[in-house]
Parts: structure tokens; sequence; C-alpha cells
């Protein structure tokens, strides 16, 4: 199992004798600060087990097959399980499908995808080098954000899918992903660009490509995140166009 940070204890105050009620107390200092997004214990039947041994990316394929488990499936055209080297030091793992997504079977080759890709190419990779995948596997309907048992049904095999790639770096494309596995509802402008232990694996998150196609600002943020990964992994890269 991976790094995982332990609850604070609770910390009970001294007591005091009855028989001494005019000794002075000293005056109670403040708490110290609790961090802003501590990683929690999991909560999921998935999480409370150990890796599976000998799982690999076709068996979880296989253990998914044509998903009927969740509400997604009934508009879905096609599963959308992942793409990219199954040896990749990077993932980067996104909210769901869009249509482009669901269309063709592939995780992000719609505008955002095309966003995603000069973003890879920034930082010195192909698409070839790196995993790209995402919570749910199927589109919901309207491009909405999934519900929270529509996440639960499909993340334990997003988390199976990690833990076979067993990369060096995790970057969660949005809040959606890294609520999910930070196991948090804090928004993402609480975190982003923040290293984060998981299972062994260092996680970063930053903003979703279609966040940027909205408010092209952004990028400069998504940057600078991408240049800690970058140095995480050895990487040069190169500076993005404009």
């Amino acid at each position: 199992m991976g790094t995982r940070t332990d609850k604070p204890r609770k910390v009970e105050a001294a007591s005091v004798p009855t028989s001494q009620p005019d000794v002075a107390q000293p005056e109670a200092k403040p708490a110290p600060a609790v961090p802003v997004l501590p990683i929690v214990e999991a909560a999921s039947l998935y999480e409370a087990l150990d890796r599976i041994e000998g799982d690999t990316l076709d068996l979880i394929s296989e253990n998914l097959g044509e998903c009927t488990r969740c509400r997604l499936h009934e508009q879905r055209n096609k599963i959308v399980f992942g793409a990219g080297n199954p040896r990749a030091e990077l993932v980067f793992v996104g909210e769901g499908p869009g249509r482009d997504e669901d269309a063709q079977g592939l995780p992000f080759v719609g505008r955002a995808g095309k966003l995603l890709t000069q973003m890879i190419e920034a930082m010195g990779l192909r698409r070839e080098d790196v995993y790209i995948c995402n919570v749910v596997k199927c589109r919901p309907p309207e491009n909405r954000k999934p519900e929270d048992d529509e996440v639960a049904t499909c993340s334990p095999y997003l988390f199976r899918q990690l833990d076979v790639l067993a990369p060096r770096a995790i970057v969660c494309l949005g809040g959606t992903a890294a609520q999910a596995l930070l196991k948090t509802k804090d928004p993402i402008s609480r975190f982003r660009g923040v290293w984060f232990d998981y299972r062994n694996t260092k996680l970063l998150a930053t903003y979703h490509p279609a966040y940027l196609l909205r408010n092209p600002n952004a990028k400069r943020d998504v940057w600078n995140d991408l240049q800690k990964v970058m140095a995480h992994l050895g990487l040069q890269g190169k500076k993005p166009s404009r």
C-alpha cells in the first residue's frame, strides 16, 4: 500500500486534581494549524485491500467487460478504458470521456485532447510515452460531471490501473480526478500544484485542458505545475507556444 497520512490523534488536556483548586493553570496555547488536505484513510472496499497480485491492464479490461454497473452505460457508445505506454513513468487522469472520446473509444481526442497533446510535447514527451485514462469509463450525458455513485462504481478500475502502471508521477487533470484519488471534496484551487503521496507514487493536480480552453489565462499556472513534474522526472522540455 502507498504512504498514507495518519489521522491526527486527539490530545486530551491534562486533568487538574480537585484537591488543588487554587493552582493557576497556564494559558492554553492555540492548536497547531491542520493541513488543508491530508490524505485520509481509504473509505472504499478496494482501497482497504492490498494490490491484486498478478494484475494486468488486460485483466482489468476483461473484468470491466461491457460494463452495466451504473447508469452511464445507458447512453454510451464505447467504453474508454485508457491508452498509452503500459510502462509509462507519467500518467494523466481526467474526469471522463466526452463526445469524441465516446465515438472513438480513446481518451482525450477532442479539442481538450489536442491541447493535452501540446502540453505533453512541451514537457519533451510524446503521447506514446505517457498513459492517459479517466475516473469514469463512459461518457456522462451532456458532458456533465460524474455523480458520486458513478465515481464510486468506476474508480476501483482506475485504482487498479494505477497500481499496475506504477508510474513515477500522476497528474490529475481537473478537480474530479484529484478528488477521486485524494478522497476529498475540497475544490482544486485549494491544492493545485501541490505534491501528494499516492500509493508510493507522487501525485499532482492541475487544471483540466477543457478549463484552459475557456480560461486561457490559466495556462501559465498549468505550465508552472508541469514544470514541477518535469523536474521530478528529470525532463528538459520546452516552453509551450501560447
